[in-house]
């Protein structure tokens, strides 16, 4: 089941500058866990403390923000498209 994630710019040094990595999970989390067991420290970068995603981090599954879903819990299915994008901020 095999799912693209789009990694921003900022990580793309953990993952040896991919800019989309596959994953075959079937969740948001588990797609995360698969991310840090292939790149250690991108994990540390998305969720915080407690194991959330951070305030900062934004992910959306096919355009849709996985806040609105089920957060981690979202379900993947073959084909779909995760994009991390972090926030700016500006001033």
């Amino acid at each position: 089941m095999p799912v693209n994630i789009r990694i921003p710019t900022p990580l793309r040094k953990l993952t040896n500058n991919e800019e989309v990595v596959e994953v075959t999970a079937t969740t948001i989390g588990g797609a995360i866990n698969e991310l840090q067991t292939r790149y250690p420290g991108i994990q540390e970068r998305l969720l915080d403390e407690s194991g959330t995603v951070r305030r900062f981090v934004n992910v959306y599954v096919n355009e849709e923000d996985i806040r609105f879903l089920q957060n981690k819990e979202t379900p993947l299915k073959d084909g779909d498209e995760v994009s991390i994008i972090p926030a700016i901020a500006g001033g």
